[in-house]
């Protein structure tokens, strides 16, 4: 018979052993990342697309708008509230308007785990339901919080909700325009198709973390994607996306636009298109398209809210960048004490790498009211990958405030449509007049009685009548003032126009379309 100590070293060495198998095992986990969500992707490219179940519980179809806003998350249930970490995410619940369930999951170091709806999570408030008796419903989206403004609080820093779409904060910032993983034939096709993000994986972060990263899986008829989100909190909030996206076998391709990093917000008036009857002098939550080319060229156009939609392009042959953006940031622009459309961010969308050629394209449609998004703007690619093949993009989306991305010389500060008193008035009938403001750097360096000169194009439909540049009081920048007589008023007219100083190129161009009357 073995003795006590023998016996008891077996037991050692067997324990060990245990130990040893079960730290290997943990150790050799399958990693999860970019490329898991990737193959998943191409998997389903090669697949007949599959929609998502709508079916809801019956009292969850009776409600409506205000019996789901009541439906609200409990804070003290957040994932990884229990572990103090400085990141935290709270679901939203399935409903009215947000009908489809998403897979959520949590990445962790020993692997996936997926994050099952519990209706003890939610408050229900008023409503008279029964959701122990619903299962597993799923999760409508999740929001991100963060200390961003205060180290005693956690904002909500970013939201993921509906289809494709996903916004964020930077700080001291209100919730303004959305963006989106994918568009596909916004324009120019038998109607645009919203892809869905249908699969998340959050990445659970350090105690000390000061980046999120999570994985989104897209789906729809005609294509899929993986998406990998870097999502560091600050003054600018910044998203680095990496993605890869399939067009899918079998199925249509896209009439006429994959729209890339697209962006969505709402241009209701503004200073170049007054309200009547509004006492704000303004309201949007975007205020023009910036663009900036691989030539050196930036351009600006002014958001409008036009009677029948409107579309434009604007060819690139190396993309540096594009965003709609918030530039005007005084309450004063917009008296608007609810709303605070001066503290809406605006969107900058930075290529990581060369996108080749291809164009910005630019929706606008007709918004009634302040409640409706009606502008759009995307990158369209000159070539589309053929079906089940990849198509690898990557770029920084940054959430920007009162610091933004601006060109380095000169930028219009505003643009006003309208003419004031003139004894020719008559004369003038049918034509169109504005006042653009320019400022910045390359404009304070020069003396108020420096020869700037504005360079100025009108299109086939347009003609220059009057064109006067002259300075601000106050250092204010230099203001061009144009007058455009139209040769037909039911055809737009693209106007063109930057400052030049001694032969060099002061400002951005700023590039207004006047709409048809």
């Amino acid at each position: 018979m073995p003795s006590l100590f023998r016996l008891l070293r077996l037991l050692f060495v067997g324990a060990l052993a245990a130990i040893g198998t079960a730290g290997a095992q943990a150790q050799t986990a399958p990693a999860f990342d970019f490329d898991s969500v990737a193959r998943l992707a191409a998997e389903r490219a090669h697949a007949a697309y599959v929609p998502a179940s709508t079916t809801l519980p019956a009292e969850l179809q009776g409600l409506d708008y205000d019996g789901l806003r009541d439906i609200r998350f409990r804070p003290a249930r957040a994932l990884w509230r229990d572990a103090n970490l400085p990141f935290e995410a709270m679901f939203f619940h399935r409903g009215l308007y947000q009908r489809e369930a998403v897979q959520v999951n949590e990445v962790t170091p020993a692997g996936v785990k997926p994050l099952h709806y519990d209706s003890r999570d939610y408050d229900f408030g008023a409503n008279a339901v029964h959701p122990d008796t619903w299962g597993d419903l799923g999760h409508a989206g999740f929001r991100i919080h963060y200390p961003l403004n205060s180290p005693a609080y956690k904002d909500e820093l970013v939201v993921f909700l509906g289809a494709s779409y996903f916004r964020a904060l930077g700080a001291g910032q209100q919730y303004g325009l959305s963006a989106r993983g994918l568009a596909i034939d916004t324009v120019g096709g038998e109607g645009e198709e919203f892809p869905r993000f249908t699969a998340f994986w959050l990445q659970k972060p350090a105690a000390d973390a000061r980046q999120l990263t999570l994985y989104a899986l897209l789906e729809s008829p005609r294509a899929t994607g993986a998406y990998r989100f870097d999502i560091t909190p600050g003054t600018d909030t910044v998203m680095r996306v990496q993605a890869r996206v399939f067009l899918r076998v079998g199925a249509a391709r896209p009439v006429a636009t994959l729209g890339i990093a697209p962006l969505t917000s709402m241009f209701l008036s503004g200073e170049n298109q007054p309200r009547p009857g509004d006492f704000r002098p303004e309201v949007h939550d975007s205020d023009g398209l910036m663009i900036a080319s691989g030539d050196g060229e930036w351009l600006w156009r002014p958001l409008q809210n036009p009677a029948r939609t409107s579309t434009n392009s604007f060819a690139v042959q190396q993309l540096r960048g594009f965003g709609l953006m918030q530039r005007d940031r005084q309450f004063a622009s917009y008296e608007d004490v609810e709303a605070r459309y001066e503290r809406r961010p605006s969107a900058w969308v930075r290529p990581l790498g060369d996108w080749g050629p291809g164009r910005v394209e630019l929706l606008q449609l007709h918004a009634p009211d302040e409640t409706h998004d009606n502008v759009v703007a995307y990158w369209v690619p000159a070539q589309l990958p053929a079906p089940g093949k990849p198509l690898d993009f990557a770029y920084e989306l940054l959430w920007q405030g009162d610091t933004q991305q601006r060109p380095p010389g000169a930028w219009t500060q505003q643009s006003r449509r309208g003419s004031g008193y003139a004894k020719d008035a008559a004369a003038r009938a049918g034509e169109v007049q504005y006042a653009v403001d320019f400022a910045g750097p390359a404009l304070d360096a020069l003396p108020a009685d420096a020869p700037v000169r504005a360079v100025v194009s009108a299109g086939a439909n347009g003609r220059v009548v009057e064109q006067n540049t002259y300075p601000l009081p106050d250092h204010r920048g230099w203001r061009l003032v144009l007058r455009v007589a139209r040769a037909d008023a039911a055809q737009p007219v693209e106007l063109r126009a930057f400052l030049q100083h001694d032969g060099h190129v002061l400002s951005e161009t700023w590039s207004n379309i006047v709409l048809p009357e």
